[in-house]
């Protein structure tokens, strides 16, 4: 596709993603059928969505367990592989995005973006691992995590109000103690996309048990699989349900009319047959190579009184690859004496220019610049350089943070913890294949066809007019120069809090729970580019350019919280629970906030409960919300109102185009959207304000003590966030302009001056979408889960269901704005917002059989509800079977034994089915999701795979 790049205005416009977390544990439910908390007695048992730690209390938000049990099964190569199949959750970054990776794996709750939930291990932040806030799932020790716990209600106040949507927080073994080796070994079933973990783990108690150290050592490694490898992508699919199959060569297309090396002059362009298959070269699974080191230790100094320290260090390297760099319609200036021109193609440039046919024959023999004879034409030029193969990026991060503590008792009932971290991630990116346009520049200003006019940094001249395959090596080495930039992120926190109880409150027996704490947090981050990589157009085929900025931000926070125990154990009222929270926030950059939580739970009689919680949340923008500078990268846009035929004949269309600065004479051949892409302009905005958002959830909990081990959760929730960072989509622009004539959102579309189209370099602005407070994201819908598990004669049998009813996912970038649905839908305006498809139905649910003497079988069914193409748009031309996707059911099937006191041996088969993924076409979507005609985020393109894990523990 035209540039990896698009996804830095794509992420933009998800609301300009971001943020990580802080948080620390609560103690929750066992359900049964799903994994159980299980510590020491002598520790309290508690789980995230609270800083108050008394097992006896109960908190009002939801919390969803994936236990230990559960991660064994999966085999996970990372942490983004437990939790990103979860109902309710939405695709974000992870190693199914190619064109628009950014070498890490990000979280999307709900689908209202991932700058609004926050991630955390042990219950504190990490550093962030991008620019825009985003924490990479890929740095957890997954080794070392015991559960993984997701709060989906009444985060904000106790953890910050990043935390709209819910956290996750990834929980480590406590006094881990032995040796562990481990590892994971996978295959598809087509012999590609291997994966390997290895992972040894020492740990042991100390003075008695006074002290534990603990230390993990990780190697992963990911092995590409291309798209050219399987056939929904082979081909490249056009939406009308064309496809280009054999375009393995691109002539060169001057002012959109392509040469044809037979006859040496120029023709019509003609898209599904002068296309080029960009596809083979686009990975599906982008390769992955990662150590980790993972280091924990804490030591009882006194009775009461604990010290701990933990650290973590990850080194990875992502490699994403496109299909080959070229001339993507930018303006160039051509020569009219360049030596590999033909006389044909020379003659229908000076004719389109209005140069006589006298000074085009003395131009095309003008001996260089300074001959007065000498003439260039500003043309649009398209030409891929397959010559040079792949464009590739390889993405380098050094990510380490370190954690040092003191907690313990002051009293029998009064807890207190203070700690510090800090943190600091680097992220190199490195282009190599992708040509630097100044070179290419010069390299067309030839004397000769092995002289350039400019003979400096020894340029070779470039030959455009061949068969598609003529440019030399020597010019290539001229112009194939490496760029790039690092991204680096900085995070330190302090903070401290006490727990503890009071008297009891009415007629309550349990004592009301209280913590009080403060925090103090300064984040940092910069990109540093090459002068290449940080200057508009400079290197080919990126779209946005990144130049080199900087921002930092601080953040002041006292916070409180209650449980109090209001009645106990009288007629009709078993427990009847009340919880508040508050926090005071001062950023250095947008000033003071309040964040609170109101919630309580009633639980009629034993075993069935009523719980809701409300929160009211203010997010600050973010460092890349504010400081990004602004420059012209690319969006989606499947069809331009202005391309071909289209104002042919209509005098207000063909008006609206030339107003946009399409030239007159284009009219009736302004070229389409080049692979469904157009240029937008946009970037931080340091004027932003702060977001608010107000949530509620209200559900059921029955843990029957009529029907041991059945466990039922049902729960509603609905979130709004007002006056929210956000983009336009193109939509929003495109349909007031065209369809109402709406000037405001005609001015905000600027054409290449050349052709009218809105492709080219950043003399075509495209849209112009600005970042503002004005957009309103709204979603609500129904979390349900049921655990049911019983003895048998042979072992034991459970099942656990998990399952979301979405009811709504709206967005609306403005009041002006379409308010768009996108449940069940799926189209470029969606995904230039959430997760790209938001399933009204899905559920997981696995059913496993503990054999005794034989091991565990286990089946986990994932289904998603059909979806379909935004209902709202005009569909004419689209090939019908693009318009819906049909329900999918996934079925992975697992086998467990104990071989040995010390061996345990785990064996797979994921998509059991061998189920093949819908084809869309490349063009329904965003280029970041919607790649190789579907989509490789929500369904499954690798096909029937392998895995086996062999895991020693001494």
């Amino acid at each position: 596709m035209l540039g990896i790049f698009r996804t830095r205005h794509y992420l933009l416009s998800t609301t300009l993603l971001g943020s990580v977390a802080c948080a620390v544990p609560v103690h929750a439910q066992d359900m049964a059928g799903q994994d159980t908390v299980v510590e020491d007695a002598s520790q309290t048992i508690v789980v995230t969505g609270s800083r108050i730690q008394n097992p006896n209390l109960e908190q009002s938000s939801p919390v969803q367990v994936v236990g230990e049990n559960e991660i064994g099964l999966r085999q996970a190569t990372n942490a983004e592989e437990l939790i990103g199949d979860l109902p309710g959750v939405s695709p974000g970054a992870n190693s199914a995005v190619n064109n628009g990776g950014a070498g890490f794996a990000s979280l999307n709750l709900r689908g209202v973006g991932t700058n609004r939930n926050l991630v955390l291990l042990d219950g504190t932040r990490l550093v962030p691992s991008s620019l825009l806030s985003e924490t990479d799932l890929n740095i957890i020790p997954v080794a070392l995590i015991e559960r993984a716990e997701i709060v989906t209600g009444g985060a904000s106040s106790v953890y910050g109000a990043d935390a709209i949507a819910g956290v996750a927080n990834f929980i480590t073994k406590r006094d881990f103690s032995g040796a562990e080796l481990a590892s994971t070994v996978g295959i598809t079933e087509r012999g590609d996309g291997a994966r390997y973990r290895f992972d040894l783990t020492v740990g042991a108690n100390f003075d008695d048990d006074r002290g534990n150290a603990v230390l993990s050592v990780g190697y992963q490694q990911v092995e590409p699989v291309s798209q050219g490898d399987r056939a929904v992508s082979r081909d490249t699919y056009f939406l009308d349900g064309s496809k280009i199959g054999s375009g393995t060569t691109t002539p060169t297309r001057i002012n959109n009319r392509i040469y044809n090396p037979a006859d040496g002059a120029l023709r019509d362009y003609v898209g599904s047959r002068d296309a080029y298959n960009f596809a083979p070269d686009n990975y599906f699974q982008t390769p992955l190579e990662r150590y980790n080191l993972f280091g924990a230790a804490h030591y009882e100094v006194t009775d009461g009184v604990e010290v701990y320290a933990k650290g973590m260090f990850t080194r990875s390297k992502v490699q994403l690859s496109l299909a080959s760099s070229g001339m993507f319609g930018d303006t160039w200036m051509l020569p009219l004496n360049n030596p590999f021109m033909p006389e044909a193609v020379r003659s229908e440039v000076c004719a389109s220019n209005a140069i006589s046919a006298a000074d085009c024959a003395a131009a095309g023999a003008a001996a260089g610049p300074t001959d007065p004879d000498y003439r260039e034409v500003a043309t649009t030029i398209n030409r891929r350089f397959i010559e040079m193969g792949p464009r590739i990026r390889n993405l380098t991060t050094n990510q380490f943070q370190v954690w040092a503590g003191v907690r313990g008792s002051i009293t029998e009932t009064l807890k207190f913890d203070v700690y510090g971290l800090h943190g600091e991630s680097d992220r190199k990116n490195s282009n190599l294949g992708w040509g630097l346009k100044s070179r290419v520049q010069q390299a067309l200003r030839a004397v000769s066809e092995t002289e350039c006019a400019d003979t400096s940094n020894g340029c070779v001249p470039i030959n455009l007019f061949g068969d598609g395959t003529d440019i030399s090596p020597e010019s290539i080495a001229f112009f194939n120069q490496p760029a790039g930039a690092t991204i680096s992120t900085s995070l330190s926190v302090v903070n401290g809090s006490l727990s503890g109880e009071v008297a009891n409150f009415l007629a309550g027996e349990t004592p009301i729970g209280f913590a009080l704490g403060a925090e103090y947090r300064r984040y940092g981050a910069s990109q540093v580019a090459d002068v290449a990589f940080g200057t508009q157009d400079e290197v080919l085929g990126t779209g946005a350019p990144s130049p080199s900025f900087s921002g930092r931000y601080s953040v002041k926070e006292v916070f409180g919280e209650l449980i109090v125990p209001i009645v106990e154990d009288v007629p009709g009222i078993y427990s009847l629970t009340a919880e508040a929270g508050i926090r005071l926030s001062d950023y250095s950059n947008t000033g003071t906030s309040t964040t609170w939580k109101a919630g309580g739970t009633w639980e009629p009689f034993r075993g069935y409960k009523i719980r809701g919680i409300y929160q009211h949340s203010v997010r600050s923008p973010n460092i890349s919300e504010l400081y990004t500078p602004v420059t012209t990268g690319l969006s989606n846009l499947p069809e331009d109102p202005c391309q071909g035929t289209n104002p042919v004949g209509n005098a207000a269309l063909t008006a609206i185009c030339i107003a946009q600065g399409a030239p007159a004479g284009r009219i009736g051949s302004i070229p389409e959207p080049s692979a469904g892409q157009i240029n937008l302009t946009s970037g931080g905005n340091p004027d932003l304000g702060v977001e608010v958002a107000n949530s509620y959830t209200i559900g059921l909990v029955a843990t029957p003590p009529q029907i041991p081990g059945l466990a039922i959760t049902a729960d509603y929730y609905h979130i709004k966030v007002s006056d929210a960072i956000t983009l336009p989509t193109p939509d929003d622009i495109f349909g007031p302009c065209f369809d109402e004539g709406d000037a405001a959102a005609c001015a905000l579309i600027r054409r290449n001056p050349l052709n009218g189209s809105l492709n080219g370099g950043g003399d075509t602005p495209g849209l112009i979408a600005v970042l503002t407070n004005q957009g309103t994201i709204v979603t609500s819908g129904i979390d349900l889960r049921v655990a049911y598990g019983m003895s048998t004669g042979f072992g034991r049998l459970s099942f656990d269901m998990t399952g979301n009813w979405t009811e709504r996912s709206k967005f609306q970038a403005s009041p002006t704005g379409l308010n768009r649905e996108c449940v069940g839908q799926y189209s470029a305006n969606c995904g230039f917002f959430a997760g790209e498809i938001t399933p009204k139905l899905s559920f997981n649910m696995r059913a496993t059989a503990q054999i005794d003497d034989f091991g565990d079988i286990s089946l986990l069914w994932r289904w998603l509800d059909g979806v379909d193409y935004e209902r709202i748009l005009d569909a004419d031309g689209i090939e019908p079977d693009y318009l819906h996707i049909p329900s999918y059911s996934y079925l992975d099937l697992t086998y467990r034994a104990k071989v040995a006191d010390i061996f345990t041996l785990t064996l797979s088969v994921q998509n059991l089915l061998d189920k093949d993924p819908p084809l869309v076409s490349n063009y329904v979507g965003t280029t970041s999701l919607n790649s190789g005609n579907t989509y490789p985020t929500t369904y499954d393109v690798l096909g029937r795979r392998y895995s086996v894990t062999a895991r020693l523990r001494f």
